[in-house]
């Protein structure tokens, strides 16, 4: 037997016997602690099947949004060495102000307000 064949018979048994282990190993006793639904240490109250606020997606959105703020300034220090520090200044700076203007905008709209 070469070595290849040894290493593939070798995984192949290891791999039976952890698959064979994990169906006898687990204590399959649940009670009914284990059972109820997790909610935050507080006992299920109604319904779990209630629909999110849209304001929940909307604020994760927006989190998304200016949190990629950050992704597209990463590069500045390394465009700090341009020939024209002017122009990295420039175009950090169109970045900054549109995403600022972004966050006004929504602002005013009432889109960063939880409570309707």
């Amino acid at each position: 037997m070469n070595l290849v064949t040894t290493i593939i018979l070798i995984a192949t048994i290891l791999s039976l016997i952890l698959a064979l282990v994990s169906f006898w190993m687990p204590q399959m006793t649940p009670d009914p602690e284990k059972l109820s639904p997790y909610e935050c240490g507080f006992d299920p109250l109604g319904s779990a099947r209630l629909p999110f606020s849209i304001r929940f997606f909307l604020i994760a959105i927006l989190f998304l949004l200016f949190d990629l703020e950050i992704a597209l300034l990463l590069p500045l220090p390394w465009g700090d060495q341009m020939p024209s520090p002017l122009m990295t200044f420039f175009w950090a700076s169109a970045v900054l102000i549109l995403l600022t203007l972004g966050l006004v905008y929504e602002w005013i709209q009432g889109g960063l307000e939880w409570a309707e």
